[in-house]
């Protein structure tokens, strides 16, 4: 793993880190939308020579080492995660909380880490919209307008966390808390214990991300030109999300066609969600319904 994250990491110690099982590994399926939109963003190639794809089975490593340079594979005894693992289901469940026991061994490490499921789609180099004092900041749901309140609805699915006494602590206790909120999602567990006076008490710096920049489905970036991702989050099933990320792998092409004065002055927005629901299974409240334009009118 050390040579891996060694070759990977940016010259602070940066790494990009991607989760990968067998269902999203699968030919024209989720990994090879995630790397096409690091292809054809603004500033996202050369990101992929810091990306770190880990595998949850073996399935996913041959694959990912079809297609990537940095795989890792992460064995997990007696689990197998190469199914698609469906929202709130066991293998789910452990699959999160796997995930959140790696990062934290990442932080241990020294290595600082962008974490992106691989249903987000990077348009934009997304380093110049972090906060520079953060010590743990991470995309939401849905945003209240200020990065600093704990009310947003914050989704595991994309964080940017520093390694430090602080951020290490942070994750043990994360990681811990799955046992005091038994049967619960990472990020409904993060949801608890964002309030909790031993967070404070670490000085933990956290900043929510404005979906302005990191958007997603529940609450789309309304405006292209400002965009640097956008999750195929409140969206159930494989299918719905492999049709609707590929229309917006689409919309994000024909906005990168128009001219620089059509770029600014046209009000455009997405053409999705359209097979995924806004009242999902993955979604705790009903979003205000953005206004959608279609791309290419």
């Amino acid at each position: 793993m050390e040579k891996v994250l060694q070759e990977a990491a940016m010259e602070d110690k940066t790494v990009i880190i991607a989760t990968l099982n067998e269902a999203w590994a699968a030919p024209n399926t989720v990994i090879d939308l995630f790397l096409e939109s690091f292809r054809i963003g603004q500033g996202t190639r050369r990101l992929l020579d810091h990306l770190v794809i880990v595998a949850l089975d073996e399935k996913a490593y041959r694959r990912c080492m079809e297609l990537h340079t940095h795989c890792f594979a992460l064995v997990t005894r007696g689990l197998d995660f190469h199914d698609e693992a469906y929202f709130m289901t066991h293998v789910y469940l452990e699959m999160m909380w796997r995930r959140i026991d790696f990062l934290r061994s990442l932080l241990e490490m020294g290595y600082n880490f962008v974490f992106t499921d691989a249903d987000i789609m990077w348009f934009r180099d997304p380093f110049p919209r972090f906060f520079l004092d953060a010590d743990f900041q991470i995309a939401c749901d849905h945003f209240s307008g200020n990065s600093s309140d704990i009310q947003n609805r914050p989704n595991g699915g994309f964080n940017y966390v520093k390694s430090n006494k602080r951020s290490i602590e942070f994750y043990k206790f994360w990681y811990s808390s799955r046992e005091t909120y038994p049967g619960f999602h990472d990020r409904d567990v993060l949801n608890f214990i964002k309030f909790d006076p031993f967070i404070e008490s670490l000085g933990l710096k956290i900043r929510f991300l404005d979906t302005a920049f990191f958007g997603g489905l529940c609450e789309p970036s309304k405006d292209l030109n400002l965009v640097c991702t956008m999750h195929a989050n409140c969206c159930f099933g494989l299918d719905s999300k492999l049709h609707d990320l590929g229309i917006m792998l689409q919309d994000w092409k024909t906005f990168l066609s128009l001219p620089p004065t059509l770029k600014r002055s046209l009000s455009l927005s997405w053409r999705v969600p359209q097979n995924c629901s806004l009242n999902s299974p993955h979604q705790h409240e009903s979003p205000e319904k953005s206004v959608q334009q279609t791309v290419g009118h």
